[in-house]
């Protein structure tokens, strides 16, 4: 039977690159968005709106999907208002295509922020724990999208029959524009901007994430992995954690990262230094960079993401996962992650995002 893909979120980090990779290995592939790209060859958009049954069903009408690929949320003011909505985009998207009855896998990408808290009390004490973290820990005692997301997966699977992976990346690198959650593209554009105007590459986070061991998920290996776990009948009703499979000090890749650029690293100095408060009045200087460099985009905003970077950088304790559950089961691919910011940065000039 002929493998069909649909990836709702395919203009973001994740969804993008899971695409390319399912039209390499000669899939079939839609990708689902509200604005849906076209610079995907070979890639059917699909326009509709998660929050919309009817527009859903309407959409829907003539693709069947043998596997869904589910990479998008929406970020709301609260997290019982981040549950209403991720939620109800699953619910939505998965009972358009139970009529169909031809939708054998359902992978859903989460984070680490099952773990950590939701944005309410993200990596706050009370709800810190233990590390590396492992897929066998409990839910927190507290709301979570995550959480409710999955439950949907679950719930359509008992009804329909089909079979669900749940995937659990540490922060994505790889390119995306518009993209909410976006560490690597936040610290080029920042780099490329103390470049420009001689500012320092200061460190923006917490003592603990400067010292303690960290890891990442480059979005080539989600998209493997993705691949994978849906196809892999050991890794099917499973939740699995994802990331490179080494690790780093920030104290380490910050000065690799500066050199990169050819700027000064500054490291932490006893007190953090949000990146939100270091870009809030940047937007000016990147829109003359982009005129200067005749850069593609133009607006820092569609660029960087410096309230989430923050959000990573400024964690209490250290951060790593642990993947021994895919290893075992026969998932392979490593990716070194001082590559991974490398790679990604020279696509981004390459692409004409950053100089």
């Amino acid at each position: 039977m002929e493998n069909i893909a649909l990836v709702v979120g395919a203009t973001g980090i994740t969804g993008s690159n899971l695409a390319e990779k399912l039209i390499a290995k000669g899939w079939t592939t839609f990708g689902l968005a509200r604005n849906p790209r076209k610079d995907i060859e070979n890639l059917q958009p699909v326009a509709a709106d998660l929050l919309d049954l009817e527009n859903l069903k309407i959409a829907l009408k003539d693709i069947s999907p043998t596997h869904i690929y589910i990479t998008s949320w929406m970020r709301q003011g609260s997290e019982a208002e981040n549950i209403r909505v991720n939620s109800l985009m699953v619910r939505n998207l998965l009972e358009a295509l139970s009529p169909k009855n031809l939708v054998q896998h359902v992978a859903l990408v989460t984070g680490l922020k099952h773990y950590l808290g939701p944005f309410e009390a993200y990596a706050k004490e009370g709800f810190l724990p233990e590390t590396p973290l492992r897929e066998e820990q409990p839910r927190l005692e507290i709301e979570n999208f995550y959480y409710a997301q999955e439950d949907e997966v679950y719930a359509a699977a008992a009804r329909d029959g089909f079979t669900w992976s749940i995937h659990r990346p540490h922060t994505v690198i790889g390119k995306a524009v518009g993209n909410l959650m976006n560490l690597g593209t936040t610290l080029a554009v920042y780099a490329s901007i103390c470049k420009e105007t001689g500012k320092p590459f200061q460190w923006p986070g917490s003592a603990a994430q400067w010292d303690g061991l960290s890891d990442v998920t480059d979005a080539r290996v989600l998209a493997e992995h993705l691949i994978w776990a849906s196809t892999t009948e050991a890794a099917r009703n499973e939740a699995f954690n994802v990331v490179n499979g080494d690790f780093f000090r920030w104290k380490w890749l910050w000065k690799k990262i500066a050199a990169s650029f050819g700027i000064e690293a500054i490291g932490f100095v006893g007190t953090i230094h949000p990146l939100e408060e270091q870009m809030v009045n940047e937007a000016p200087v990147w829109k003359n960079i982009a005129v200067q460099y005749a850069l593609e985009e133009s607006d820092l905003n569609k660029l960087a993401s410096a309230w989430h970077t923050d959000l990573d950088l400024g964690r209490p304790i250290e951060v790593m996962t642990d993947m021994s559950k895919s290893r075992k089961l026969g998932f392979p691919v490593f990716q070194r992650t001082e590559d991974s910011f490398y790679d990604l940065f020279e696509q981004l000039r390459i692409d004409r995002l950053i100089p």
